[in-house]
């Protein structure tokens, strides 16, 4: 076919067809993945677990007692929730936002279905010397995603992230893997908002509470992903893990409340 002008338009048809294809089929695809994260919890749920464990200026967590940021990403590493516990955006560390989501992310791709790891195990093995060292230069987060958007739909449930991958590797404590009560991986979640020990204790205990803690088994001494609190001198000072998986804490208060753990929330299926 031709215009007035002798021009073929036939071309401009087929290529008319093929975008709209392309973009029909990234809208299917972004439907799969929101079907993808069945299994994990919406916002309002993550919310209310949120808000039902973190407490604020108390110290059954250890820590400071801060307000805090979640982050659920499904296996794909899509973000499928993100919010905080405090009245406003702005009642917790701005930055740790994207820590949260980071620290999703980093226990979701370096988990498998029958091994869970928490950032928490990544921290002796990310240092110098470590078997995993330079872990944590690898997969950076996608700054276009993570700050997207305006800024006050941050932790609602229209936060920007939503959807889209955040990558990311964070190496200290908050981030555990999601397992259902079949045992099936479906995702992680990712704690931040005060010290790595806390945002470990605190994401122990909403994962607990979702009833997403089937841990098939992990590098603890317990045989879950709990924090290990192993670091001490060597003959020359220098702070080693005895397992190699070891993080540092802040004191007999954060190691106590984290070593029971595994006893107070167990990890398995719930009734």
């Amino acid at each position: 076919m031709f215009n007035k002008n002798n021009s073929v338009i036939v071309p401009a048809i087929i290529v008319a067809l093929a975008l709209s294809s392309s973009t029909a089929g990234r809208a299917e695809d972004e439907q799969q993945d929101r079907n993808i994260s069945k299994d994990l919890p919406g916002h309002a749920q993550l919310t209310a677990a949120l808000k039902a464990v973190v407490d604020v200026g108390g110290t059954k967590n250890a820590g400071f007692g801060l307000n805090m940021w979640a982050t659920v990403v499904n296996r794909d590493g899509i973000v499928c929730a993100v919010t905080f516990s405090g009245n406003d955006r702005g009642d917790q560390w701005p930055g740790s936002r994207v820590i949260s989501a980071q620290k999703a992310n980093t226990a979701n791709a370096f988990s498998l279905p029958g091994l869970a790891l928490s950032t928490a195990n990544l921290y002796s093995a990310v240092q110098p010397g470590g078997t995993l060292f330079g872990l944590q230069e690898s997969n950076p987060v996608d700054t276009s995603v993570a700050y997207q958007g305006p800024s006050q739909n941050y932790g609602q449930a229209n936060d920007p992230m939503l959807g889209h991958k955040i990558g990311g590797v964070n190496v200290f404590g908050g981030g555990l893997a999601l397992y259902n009560k079949e045992g099936k991986l479906v995702g992680a979640i990712g704690l931040s908002g005060d010290t790595s020990c806390t945002d470990h204790i605190i994401a122990w205990k909403v994962r607990h509470k979702l009833n997403l803690d089937n841990v098939p088994a992990g590098v603890s001494p317990t045989g879950d992903d709990n924090i290990i609190h192993d670091i001490a001198p060597d003959a020359h000072g220098h702070p080693v893990s005895a397992s190699g998986f070891g993080h540092p804490d802040l004191g007999d208060s954060e190691k106590a409340i984290a070593a029971a753990l595994p006893t107070k929330y167990p990890v398995g299926p719930n009734p």
